[in-house]
């Protein structure tokens, strides 16, 4: 047996803020997107350096607020880039935890992306 990554679906409520967001502050790449039909619910995959997220209009896939934990390398970096982009809803700073560095954003929709850079134990 063995298992594949999970893809976490991460409900949102509007496609702009999402795409404002997930693609233009974070920088994600949209990867494909799937409609049933003009005006239905958007459902489209994420990806950036592996990790792959899949965001939905769609009632019923996934909670507002759920949290991510994202384990990933460089975040003092990243948080840099991010910072010097000015975006008004989000100013993510790292903080040292008892298992690494840590860098939380609130998604517009409530959703927590917890990235984590793991110290050496």
């Amino acid at each position: 047996m063995q298992f594949s990554p999970a893809n976490p679906i991460l409900r949102i409520f509007d496609e702009q803020k999402a795409r404002a967001f997930y693609v233009d502050f974070l920088g994600f790449a949209v990867d494909w997107e799937h409609r049933f039909a003009d005006g239905m619910p958007l459902y489209l995959q994420l990806s950036r350096d592996g990790l792959v997220l899949h965001l939905s209009e769609h009632h019923g896939d996934g909670t507002p607020g759920t949290v991510l934990f994202l384990p990933m390398a460089g975040i003092h970096a990243w948080q840099a880039q991010l910072a010097a982009q000015a975006y008004g809803y989000a100013h993510p700073t790292v903080e040292t935890v008892p298992w690494g560095e840590q860098m939380e954003i609130a998604d517009p929709f409530g959703n927590r992306l917890r990235f984590c850079e793991l110290g050496d134990d």
